[in-house]
């Protein structure tokens, strides 16, 4: 993958995105080099429990929809993964004689607005958005060339709650 120097990842605050990008390009020149097969697996956002104590990114990203208290957030399309369905994808891929190329790992396409929805009927002690503002952003991606694989999500419900119940007994999110 190549990306022109005026595109976005090439700004300072998608360096983080830009690298992984590099990284995978590196990984497929060597491995051509090599006589090497290399498969990739490429999740969303990931949710889900967390291992460390300390807040990334997409930790953040559900934190801040919960307890933000933002007026008005704009209404993106989120799609996000749950991190034990990505490490089920990773091993997946690795034990299928068949797998090659790239896979797209993510499980749901949610707008914010109904991320927060949902999110209020299982925590509706937190201080979410109050208003969403429309955007014309949309990326549509898919995972079914890693379904074809036999890959399977758990439901969007248990990502949620074991995300915040996990972000709570990490101390990174206040019980309410």
């Amino acid at each position: 993958p190549s990306f022109p120097a005026e595109h976005s990842l090439f700004l300072p605050q998608n360096w983080y995105c830009l690298s992984k990008t590099e990284a995978e390009g590196e990984a497929l020149e060597y491995a051509n080099r090599n006589g090497l097969d290399v498969v990739s697996v490429c999740p969303s956002l990931i949710f889900g429990p967390i291992l460390q104590p300390t807040l990334n990114a997409s930790t953040m990203a559900l934190i801040n929809v919960m307890k933000g208290g933002q007026e008005s957030v704009p209404n993106r399309v989120r799609n996000i993964v749950d991190v034990r369905d990505v490490a089920a994808a990773v091993i997946l891929a690795y034990e299928k004689p068949e797998a090659e190329g790239r896979y797209i790992c993510t499980s749901y396409c949610i707008k914010t607005q109904d991320l927060v929805e949902k999110l209020k009927t299982l925590y509706p002690n937190y201080n979410y958005p109050k208003s969403f503002t429309e955007t014309e952003e949309w990326v549509n991606i898919s995972s079914e060339k890693l379904r074809g694989l036999g890959w399977t999500y758990r439901p969007l419900e248990e990502t949620l709650v074991d995300s915040v119940e996990s972000y709570c007994a990490s101390g990174l999110l206040e019980t309410k």
